[in-house]
């Protein structure tokens, strides 16, 4: 068992090994990192250049100029850097070699100041350029890697050991005590380069612990961001938004009451179709199908709710707001039927759809377990549509819709009453329209 420290100091591990997919959605992020690694190190090399040939020059005397070469170098550097990275091609042992590279770089550009400036080696250890240092390792720390954060400050304490160790090798190297003796001549204050060394170390471990956390958080939100896109493919895109982006999470029991319309659409003749094809055949053409009407139902402001082997139930103004939802919820129907007259399927089937609309106050919302959840929609008006889509058959239309969608779609279409019945489940009669455009050739019982 992992111990609660560890867990709490490194962040949840992944619960298992990412897939494939995940790890080369990673991958792209950590490509596009090192892009990002590589311009702004691109942008600190030009500011320093720019910056040097502005200030004025405090070692005019010396021929010795070892920086316009170090700059130059690294601007060869970070350029060679930027072209790996757009073409994919900084791997492992190169972006180590780069950073270590660019570590001994600076550290090299430190020993030499006290060449050029003509003073015993210790003058380097009080160089502020070793700032620069942090730098270096912050900038591995924008690619969500440790081990490159981790190189840096390995390379750069390392380095400056180095350095300590040249000067004290120099013979010229004064060991002192006083903190002002320290500050006013080139000696060396032993505390004072074990405190830059271990600040060096300190912040690297710093950066790697948050990286390590942040890392582990990457591949978890990735992961959750492939499970949520592919399982969004199971509901509506209005239903997934509305979910991932609820204040609450939603529990069993959780809806609301509001006035919708219903849409109940069947596929005719359906059992004797099915019984001609493949499953293979028949799963393509029902994927061909309803890519096609869902064309319609997008374009009209409907909501997938449920697939019902080769039935639908669609909702308009629940998941998503819609002021006019029972003449989209008619305007739907219309463009199935225009839709399923014209094309075929399964090689020359033509699949005529019956439609029920019916529109009233219903309840939407989520049914189930706390384990697993059905988003849904519940009343007396969601059954009244799944009869008249049935009453279809009798009547011998292909679209019928109550008086209650009637009325709510207004003047946007004119309706023909075909019948007052008796739905069942219902002990008052129903009047029963169908739009005049959807009128056709009577349907045939499946």
């Amino acid at each position: 068992m992992r111990l609660p420290a560890l867990q709490a100091a490194f962040g949840e591990p992944p619960r298992a090994s990412p897939p494939e997919r995940v790890r080369a959605l990673i991958a792209t992020q950590q490509l596009q990192s090192e892009i990002l690694i590589a311009w702004v190190q691109f942008a600190l090399i030009v500011f320093w250049i720019l910056l040097y040939a502005a200030a004025p020059k405090t070692s005019a005397g010396t021929r010795f100029l070892p920086v316009p070469w170090v700059l130059g170098a690294f601007l060869l550097m970070t350029l060679l850097r930027l072209v790996l990275a757009h073409r994919h091609r900084l791997t492992p042992p190169l972006l180590l070699a780069g950073v270590v590279v660019d570590v001994a770089l600076l550290m090299g550009l430190i020993w030499s100041f006290h060449l050029q400036y003509e003073q015993p080696a210790p003058f380097y250890l009080k160089a502020p350029t070793l700032l620069y240092v942090f730098i270096f390792i912050a900038l591995r720390a924008l690619r969500f890697e440790p081990l490159y954060v981790v190189a840096a400050g390995l390379a750069g304490a390392a380095g400056w050991v180095a350095l300590l160790v040249y000067a004290a090798l120099s013979g010229e190297m004064a060991v002192t005590r006083n903190y002002v003796h320290y500050m006013t001549s080139n000696s060396v204050l032993v505390g004072a380069e074990i405190d830059k060394i271990l600040s060096i170390l300190l912040v690297t471990a710093i950066l790697a612990l948050g990286l390590v956390r942040a890392q582990r958080i990457l591949y978890r939100a990735v992961s959750e961001g492939v499970i949520a896109r592919d399982l969004s493919r199971f509901v509506s895109p209005e239903l997934a938004a509305r979910i991932t982006t609820g204040a609450r999470e939603l529990k069993p029991g959780d809806g609301e009451v509001r006035v919708a319309s219903v849409l109940f659409t069947d596929i005719e003749g359906f059992s004797t179709i099915s019984e001609r094809l493949s499953p293979e055949q028949l799963v393509s053409m029902l994927n061909a199908y309803f890519a096609a009407v869902s064309e319609a139902i997008d374009r009209h402001g409907g909501v997938i709710t449920q697939y019902q082997g080769d039935a639908m139930l669609i909702t308009f103004n629940t998941v998503k707001d819609d002021p006019d939802h029972a003449a989209n919820a008619v305007r739907t129907a219309l463009a199935i039927q225009a839709d399923t007259r014209e094309r075929t399927f399964a090689g020359g089937i033509r699949l005529r759809t019956r439609c029920g609309i019916n529109t009233g106050r219903i309840v939407a919302g989520a049914v189930g377990t706390r384990e697993r959840l059905l988003y849904t929609v519940h009343g007396d008006e969601v059954n009244v549509a799944a009869r008249l889509e049935q009453l279809n058959k009798t009547t011998g239309t292909y679209v019928l819709a109550t008086e209650a969608t009637v009325q709510a779609a207004g003047d946007a279409f004119a309706f023909e009453r075909v019948a007052e019945v008796t739905v069942r489940g219902r002990s008052q009669p129903t009047a029963v329209y169908t739009p005049r455009e959807a009128r056709d050739a009577p349907a045939s019982a499946a």
